[in-house]
C-alpha cells in the first residue's frame, strides 16, 4: 500500500488564498472559521482539531506549547480522529493534500503537528514495509 510522500501534505492558513498547487483543501479545524466561503475547502475533517478543552487549556495559557503538543498527538488516537487520519492518508495517495487551519503561527499549529505525525507515520510504515 502506497503510504504519503513527503511533499504531498502541505500546510496552510485557511484565510490565505487558494492556489492550484494546493491540491486537495482539508480543513482541520472544531468550528467552521469565519469569512471562509465553503466552496474555499474540499473537505472537512473537524476530528482532527484539537478538542475543545485542549485548545482552550492552550489559548487561556493554562498550558504551554510544550504541553500542548503530546496532549494534541494523544488525542489523534481516538477512533475519530484515525478514522479522519485514514481520510487523509487515502486522499494524500491521489494527490497533493493542503491542511488548512486558522492559526496565524505555523509554528505553534496543529496542523504542522499533525503534517509531522502523517509523514512520521509514512516512514515508519515504509521502513516497515521494507523489513
Amino acid at each position: 500500500m502506497a503510504r504519503p510522500r513527503r511533499g504531498r501534505i502541505a500546510t496552510k492558513r485557511v484565510y490565505e488564498p487558494a492556489a492550484d498547487e494546493d491540491g486537495i483543501r482539508v480543513l482541520i479545524m472544531r468550528y467552521w472559521p469565519r469569512g471562509i466561503r465553503r466552496e474555499k475547502v474540499d473537505v472537512w475533517l473537524r476530528e482532527l482539531g484539537p478538542v475543545i478543552p485542549l485548545l482552550r487549556s492552550f489559548l487561556d495559557g493554562v498550558i504551554t506549547w510544550a504541553q500542548y503538543r503530546p496532549r494534541y498527538r494523544a488525542g489523534l488516537k481516538r477512533p475519530e480522529a484515525q478514522a479522519a487520519l485514514a481520510e487523509v492518508r487515502r486522499l494524500a495517495r491521489r494527490g497533493r493534500v493542503t491542511l488548512l487551519c486558522g492559526c496565524a503561527d505555523p509554528a505553534r499549529c496543529h496542523r504542522t503537528l499533525l503534517q509531522a505525525h502523517l509523514l512520521d507515520s509514512a516512514a515508519t510504515g515504509r521502513a516497515t514495509a521494507a523489513r
